[in-house]
């Protein structure tokens, strides 16, 4: 994991850090069945939940960044119509795929790179984006999409056991 000067951005990597650890431990156990569970009949799976969440990783830092290579443009479509299914060590392969690039683009990015505006063809350059907006809603869909697909699994009841919280300091 990529160190900053920044304890507060330190502290922020580290807790995502421990979050994508958390989603492996919760995908790489799922059964089949559970991992095409839904909370409801319009809802997604959670391995539909999963494939986006780790999907949304690879676009915005593929498709928009231009980091990683031919494996993350293919995870960046998983979630798109007509893709097939994918199983719970394919996401948790994915998971570790897109977050080894996206570590590796945060420690190598400079501080010029971090807020150097990017304009996006389908917005237009009224509304720039930068890496570090790309990164905080990159965090924040994984939050979002973490606790969907929590809310649906425990839905079912698979017990998983997640690592004890680090120690108070």
């Amino acid at each position: 994991m990529p160190s900053t000067t920044s304890p507060v951005l330190d502290a922020i990597l580290e807790g995502w850090q421990d979050y994508q650890k958390q989603l492996v431990v919760v995908l790489r156990p799922l059964t089949p069945e559970q991992f095409t569970s839904r909370a409801a009949p319009h809802l997604r799976t959670a391995g539909e939940i999963a494939a986006h969440l780790i999907a949304g990783r690879a676009s915005w830092f593929c498709d928009v960044l231009k980091e990683g290579g031919d494996e993350m443009a293919v995870i960046a479509h998983w979630d798109d119509v007509g893709q097939p299914a994918r199983s719970a060590a394919e996401c948790v392969h994915g998971l570790k795929a897109t977050w080894k690039v996206m570590m590796d683009a945060l420690a190598r990015w400079t501080p010029e790179e971090v807020t150097e505006s990017i304009v996006l063809p389908w917005i237009g350059p009224k509304y720039p984006i930068t890496r570090a907006w790309v990164v905080w809603h990159v965090l924040e869909h994984d939050l979002h999409h973490g606790g969907e697909l929590s809310h649906t699994l425990g839905m079912f009841g698979p017990e998983i056991k997640l690592p004890p919280p680090p120690p108070e300091q």
